[in-house]
């Protein structure tokens, strides 16, 4: 697959779960202490916690198409 074509696909697939990833967060947030340590914590996880699903998507729209690397390691 082209990479533009896998990027913006990606994007289609990220900006919806970024969304949903964001009202559950908030929708979650109602449940938190009011403490200010709690707080901190929570959305610390919560600011961070959103990119490990996405590791995998960003690593395949990052990688080059197989045939550029098939190429690539006959050339060597």
């Amino acid at each position: 697959m082209q990479p533009r074509v896998k990027k913006l696909l990606g994007v289609f697939l990220i900006l919806p779960y970024l969304g949903a990833y964001v009202l559950a967060a908030i929708a979650l947030a109602d449940f938190v202490p009011r403490h200010w340590a709690a707080q901190l914590v929570y959305f610390a996880v919560a600011g961070i916690a959103w990119t490990f699903p996405l590791k995998r998507l960003l690593e395949w729209m990052g990688a080059p198409p197989k045939a550029q690397t098939a190429k690539a390691e006959t050339l060597r």
